[in-house]
């Protein structure tokens, strides 16, 4: 075999020629294996935005190296000259080289590399391992999905999404993100959380695409199932099965916080230790809060009447659709007969959002894939300590969880 082709497939780069090798002094004065190469013929002097092949203009800043797969225990570049090039289209550039992504210091390989680490492991750890920066991984990691996202429209073919906001900093900074239901994946996500975020998906997304949504799951944000109403109207609004029960959990709770205080007043303590009781599923109940609740349905009408309106709003989602929807045609007509200010208000509130309900019992579509999601984007953050931008933590979510990671070079 010979050494060209090995050293190519070593650091996993092609369409070069390689003219020298040698061990020179790096920073720090650490040893590293420096390659001088050049493009094939039939990869020269092309302009590094579309790859059309142009006239030389001239040298531009002299020879230039790249950051390469380490060989070893040593660190290996490639250097090379870097011309400009006059392309019909886009004018004078700086040539493309077939071993690295247009403005980039490394290979490709070697970014590919750094991606899939990044994916699964801290940042700074990814550039421990890497003998490079932190934010040169952060940059590298942003080049990829780029790069990646121009290749693959990630957009096409969507029938079945969520939408929901996420709150990625303190003082109310929000991403919206969209996922694709039926894949799993994150297809889309940006600063904002307003009509003119939703407005902007759907401009992405074009309107013979959003023509063929058939169902759009979502929170209670009237602002979102709006925007949805305006450019996809033949799409069904689906309410979130597990915000809806959160309503009556928060119903709930306010009213076994009212009571608790009343009986305060006068010197009587029988709700203690009551709110884990009435707020956990009935499977998960231990004896002690199984007592409580039995205890409840004696001392307390009220509060176990709100409790069993919570379960029967539960026991709806379970149902069959036909089943589901008597179900709720009770609940609400429970709560508007309760007497509780609370419920009351949640009667109307689910009144006001039915048939969003009803699409939700007869598709059986929610929120689900975009909590965990919103889980997974909470869990990078926390990994990261943060981050600097909404744009790196985009990049980061759509590495992980768009389907924009790049395979460890080789394999």
């Amino acid at each position: 075999m010979r050494k060209s082709k090995l050293w190519r497939k070593l650091l996993g780069v092609e369409h070069l020629v390689f003219e020298d090798g040698d061990i020179t002094a790096g920073a720090g004065g650490r040893e590293v294996l420096v390659f001088a190469v050049r493009p094939d013929h039939n990869h020269r002097n092309r302009c590094s935005r579309c790859g059309r092949r142009g006239r030389r203009y001239d040298g531009g800043d002299g020879r230039r190296r790249w950051r390469a797969l380490d060989a070893g225990t040593l660190a290996c570049y490639l250097e090379a000259e870097a011309p400009r090039v006059s392309c019909a289209v886009h004018g004078v550039v700086v040539a493309a080289v077939p071993w690295a992504r247009p403005g980039s210091r490394f290979t490709t390989a070697f970014e590919d590399q750094a991606a899939w680490l990044c994916a699964n492991m801290t940042g700074t750890k990814a550039a421990q391992l890497l003998r490079t920066t932190w934010r040169s991984v952060q940059s590298i990691v942003a080049r990829v999905v780029a790069d990646l996202a121009g290749k693959t429209d990630r957009l096409a073919g969507l029938a079945r999404i969520g939408i929901d906001e996420i709150a990625y900093r303190k003082g109310q900074r929000y991403l919206m993100v969209v996922v694709d239901h039926d894949s799993g994946r994150l297809v889309w996500g940006a600063e904002g959380r307003n009509q003119d975020t939703v407005r902007k998906f759907f401009d992405d997304l074009g309107e013979h695409r959003a023509a063929l949504l058939a169902e759009v799951s979502a929170d209670g944000a009237e602002w979102i199932h709006d925007v949805i109403r305006e450019r996809a109207p033949q799409a069904r609004i689906c309410l979130d099965s597990y915000h809806v029960v959160a309503w009556a959990n928060e119903a709930l709770e306010k009213v076994r916080r009212r009571l608790a205080a009343e009986l305060r007043a006068t010197g009587t303590a029988e709700l203690a230790d009551t709110r884990w009781a009435v707020l956990k599923k009935p499977q998960d109940l231990t004896s002690g809060q199984r007592t409580t609740i039995a205890a409840l349905a004696r001392i307390n009408s009220p509060l176990y009447r709100g409790y069993l309106i919570k379960e029967q709003l539960r026991e709806t989602f379970k149902a069959a659709p036909g089943r589901g929807k008597v179900l709720l045609a009770g609940l609400i007509s429970w709560c508007a007969h309760s007497k509780t200010p609370e419920f009351v208000k949640l009667g109307r509130t689910l009144r006001r959002f039915r048939d969003l309900i009803w699409n939700t019992l007869e598709t059986g579509t929610t929120n689900a894939r975009t909590e965990a999601t919103n889980t997974h984007l909470r869990a990078l953050t926390k990994r990261a300590y943060g981050f600097h931008s909404p744009d790196a933590l985009i990049a980061m979510a759509s590495l992980t969880r768009g389907g924009l990671c790049p395979p460890l070079p080789g394999r």
